[in-house]
């Protein structure tokens, strides 16, 4: 029943309607996709496998980022036009926006879920909002774009600087922000990533083989470059899409990583950083993401090979699976235990649903030209 009031209020109501409070509903099992095209959002439930509602009124989308509080409720939407939206995902409205930049990239909220940081490319450096009410509460200026924004447990927010290689970790938990620079990762950083444990901070590299990690456990985290000889031995090709490292590719002890420039996944022990294993891949990837509770992960890849995602097992660093879900793929996000991924095709304007186990698709749902998918699980994980 669900999901035939679902599909009637996606096709056969206006968008005043659909975005009509829906009472006491829970969110548990609800999630965004962003419409990049039209700066808006569809509301999605999980458990029925449907669109629900729309979300309009959210500027340039076309990459664009979004985090939850931690009542699954509101949502904190990043977008390239330097807006920073709060909407109410059971409204089905934005409840506060403001432009706090000329160019933003993404953001995170902090683990007790009351601040809001925003990286911005311009003019660079973050700036910290009360959750709240968007109130801005600090303003952290950087020599250049700042890339790969985390939350780091304590209320605290750890970032690097494209121009400089600087990374920085700052701490918000006191009445003004202690911020400090932890080290230099290297040339041009193009993200980063916290791992699982919040232990360690990965700075990937672009202007220079490698990647850099920050211990965030010590009390003085130093780094230390790793994957520095990857692909010496060739020629890189062009890069279409900058690969993304936030994608939880955190399994069997190890790493499973970007080669820049390269049609490659490489593996990398977590304790020693020392590369195990590299896997031929169909494109240059752009995220690789861990299948929860399995030995899975999946990988999408840039254009002009971007209607392809591969499944490689963590165990023999083989791919084991190849699938043609549609064109311009540009998203997977994972059912919170690992049942279904879903996965967004932007040129078909469809969300496709597949089983993990049989790897069939199950579903399909209309989007206009989507791209992130964000289920509310992720309210409650470090460093998303």
């Amino acid at each position: 029943m669900k999901c035939a009031l679902a599909a009637l209020m996606m096709f056969c109501l206006p968008f005043g309607v659909m975005a009509q409070t829906t009472g006491g509903m829970a969110t548990g099992d609800l999630g965004l996709v962003i419409e990049r095209a039209s700066g808006s959002l569809v509301v999605i439930d999980r458990s029925d496998r449907a669109a629900i509602g729309r979300i309009e009124g959210l500027g340039d989308l076309s990459h664009a980022s979004l985090t939850y509080g931690p009542d699954e409720r509101f949502a904190y939407v990043f977008g390239r036009d330097g807006g920073l939206s709060k909407v109410d995902i059971l409204e089905r409205k934005v409840v506060a926006r403001t432009i706090q930049a000329g160019n933003s990239i993404g953001g995170a909220i902090s683990d007790d879920g009351r601040l809001i940081a925003v990286s911005n490319y311009e003019p660079g450096g973050i700036k910290v909002f009360d959750a709240d009410t968007l109130e801005l509460v600090a303003d952290i200026p950087a020599a250049g774009k700042t890339v790969g924004l985390v939350d780091v447990p304590g209320r605290r927010f750890a970032w690097a600087v494209w121009n400089t290689g600087e990374v920085f970790l700052g701490d918000f938990s006191g009445a003004k922000p202690v911020v400090r620079m932890i080290g230099n990762a290297g040339a041009n950083p193009f993200d980063a990533v916290l791992t699982d444990d919040a232990h360690t901070f990965l700075v990937g590299l672009f202007g220079e083989k490698g990647v850099t990690a920050f211990d965030l456990w010590s009390d003085a985290p130093e780094p230390q470059k790793f994957l520095t000889d990857y692909g010496k031995t060739g020629e890189d090709m062009p890069v279409y899409k900058m690969p993304h490292l936030q994608s939880w590719a955190f399994t069997e002890g190890q790493y499973a990583l970007p080669a820049v420039g390269r049609h490659e996944v490489l593996w990398v022990d977590r304790e020693t950083q020392a590369q195990v294993a590299s896997t031929p891949v169909h494109g240059q990837p752009v995220f690789i993401i861990a299948q929860p509770a399995s030995p899975f992960v999946w990988v999408n890849f840039a254009t002009p090979l971007n209607d392809v995602v591969q499944v490689i097992d963590s165990r023999s660093h083989q791919v084991v699976a190849t699938l043609n879900p549609g064109k311009a793929i540009l998203h997977m996000e994972f059912a919170p235990r690992g049942a279904e991924v879903w996965i967004s095709s932007r040129d078909d304007n469809q969300v496709l649903i597949y089983d993990t186990r049989t790897r069939m698709k199950l579903a399909e749902v209309p989007a206009a030209a989507p791209s992130g998918i964000f289920f509310t699980a992720r309210a409650h994980q470090t460093g998303l």
